[in-house]
């Protein structure tokens, strides 16, 4: 899964440590979120969605998608 992470946190001028603060996360799932290694709860991608004012699909792109 694909996904725009790193551009939106980046933009707001926030290190990784910051967002994971704000999402209760660890630093490192964040990273993992970034590189693609890790998929997001559902729970966790609404949070994020709301916390960058974005909808889920316009952070995350399914990379099978036709």
């Amino acid at each position: 899964m694909n996904n725009r992470l790193r551009e939106l946190r980046t933009a707001r001028g926030w290190t990784q440590a910051d967002l994971a603060d704000q999402l209760d996360v660890s630093r490192q799932t964040v990273n993992a979120l970034e590189t693609g290694r890790y998929d997001p709860s559902l729970p966790l991608a609404f949070k994020l969605a709301r916390l960058f004012g974005q909808r889920i699909e316009d952070i995350f792109q399914d990379d099978h998608q036709p």
